[in-house]
């Protein structure tokens, strides 16, 4: 079998050309095993790939044909087949130039660096490296003919065993559930500009605003994200005393939102204006004091929280760092809910700021994206796969939404009645977004009430991502509704 491999191999391979190897599993094709396969590429000029055959209890989620035609159809493999022998075997009869492994194995046993280095051959470790182009990803791997912006996948439901009408009775479940945001609220404001062109004194931009739009963002719209899902809502946050604070109160009331609001006067409210023009933003100016609110203030949001705790369902910390969720507040709401029983989710986000999705521990689930993982464990090396689990060890999570932006979502999930783990991915459904933010508030609030309706942890990764493609349909931070999403799902 490996002869007849090996001879076809020799076959295709005109001319002194370096050949490259790379073996694995390769479940479901996501953007760590992309940045794999690129990197051994550059490493060569034929590169082949083993794909581990079927095992009985296997770590292998779909069969063998399936996995091959995955790598098959990644146009970075020059050859790729089944691969029923140890790797190490496979390499001394192959002779590559390189081997090519992940980064998360440089520190472990590794067979395969004895069998290269016998005949002059190289093992070397990809980086996890997070600069990777999405348009390479985009145009090369996930072509897409469909004239709406949203394509909703088909392989991904059947593969986890559900369909539509699931996820439409998901849905209806959410009607009434009990949930408490607690985070931050931003106001951001979108300037309509006119451009002038250059200033003749100097070489800026001139423009003229014609327009101000204005809407509650952050932990704000994550809240009227639950509230348009359906649920009864309290919402604990912090504001300045200032005309912006109006706006929320205002805002929060109309939409049927119970708004726990504790003016900070040591602090203006967090506002976030963006000036664009032609579609696009010029600058973002950010208006706000980073530093934690009083231990008299967390004491009264904890006492308040406290009475409306007994009837919650769910938690959301919606972090931005701004200094609302001081740790000591975190630590005391956390042993609330674990005493009483309510599910926690966190989302703590790190753009122009730093924050630690970590110290959120013991939650449900987590959806950090892929920077706020790396900065919460330490770690700009790893691979995607092994990112997620160091980060769900640190945090003693039970579920990761690892957010890649356009390259789209990688779930690190929980095995019911097991201590495995399992990873999947979905592609970006949204394939031409109007605006980036926001699309995180949507994922994080209609996946977490879908998992506190009883939705495993498939189904809520699928309604997430289709409310964040839902969000990325338009400009502006508008609460999304159970009846739009509802609309999504039947198209």
């Amino acid at each position: 079998m490996i002869q007849t491999v090996i001879n076809d191999i020799k076959s295709k391979v005109v001319g002194a050309k370096q050949i490259v190897f790379v073996s694995g599993n390769f479940n479901v094709i996501h953007p760590g095993h992309l940045r794999l396969l690129r990197f051994a590429k550059k490493c060569g000029d034929f590169l082949v790939v083993g794909v581990n055959a079927d095992r009985e209890n296997g770590p292998t989620l779909i069969s063998e044909n399936f996995r091959l035609e995955g790598v098959q159809s990644t146009s970075w493999v020059d050859y790729a087949f089944i691969l029923r022998e140890p790797p190490e075997k496979f390499i001394r009869e192959l002779k590559p130039k390189f081997v090519v492994k992940g980064q998360e194995h440089e520190n472990q046993m590794n067979p395969e660096l004895a069998a290269a280095e016998s005949y002059g051959g190289k093992l070397l470790f990809s980086s996890g490296d997070v600069s990777f182009s999405s348009v390479d990803l985009l145009r090369d791997e996930f072509k897409n003919l469909s004239f709406s912006s949203i394509v909703k996948p088909k392989d991904f439901p059947e593969r986890h065993g559900f369909k539509m009408p699931d996820l439409l009775a998901v849905v209806q479940k959410m009607k009434g559930l009990r949930v408490v945001v607690i985070g931050e609220t931003i106001v951001d404001e979108y300037v309509t500009c006119d451009p002038l062109g250059m200033s003749q004194e100097d070489p800026t931009i001139a423009v003229t605003p014609v327009a101000r739009d204005r809407f509650v963002g952050g932990a704000g719209v994550v809240a009227a994200h639950a509230q348009g899902f359906g649920a009864e809502v309290h919402f604990f946050s912090v504001t300045g005393k200032d005309e912006a604070a109006h706006l929320v109160r205002d805002s929060m009331k109309e939409r049927g939102v119970d708004a726990h609001l504790y003016v900070d006067e040591s602090r203006p409210t967090i506002r976030k204006e963006r000036f664009r023009a032609h579609g696009k933003t010029l600058l973002r100016v950010n208006h706000f004091h980073q530093h934690p609110i009083g231990r008299d203030m967390q004491q009264k949001i904890l006492r308040d929280l406290t009475k409306v705790l007994n009837d919650t369902k769910l938690l959301i910390f919606s972090d931005f760092n701004y200094g609302c969720l001081p740790q000591p507040l975190v630590e005391e709401i956390i042993a609330l809910c674990l005493s009483r029983g309510v599910m926690m989710v966190a989302d703590s986000q790190a753009s122009s700021q730093i924050g630690y999705v970590s110290r959120f521990h013991d939650a449900f689930l987590l959806t950090p994206t892929e920077r706020e993982a790396r900065i919460s464990v330490g770690d700009f090396n790893a691979g995607l796969v092994v990112l997620a689990e160091m980060l769900r060890t640190k945090a003693r999570a039970k579920n990761v939404l690892l957010t890649l932006g356009s390259e789209g979502l990688l779930i690190h999930a929980e095995v019911s009645s097991s201590d495995k783990w399992l990873t999947d991915r979905l592609p970006a459904m949204n394939t031409a977004p109007k605006e980036v933010s926001g699309a995180g508030d949507s994922l994080l609030t209609c996946a977490s009430m879908a998992l506190a309706v009883g939705a495993d942890i498939w189904q809520a990764a699928y309604l997430g991502s289709l409310a964040a493609a839902c969000k990325l349909s338009r400009l502006g931070n508008m609460p999304l509704t159970a009846n739009a999403l509802t609309m999504e799902i039947k198209s």
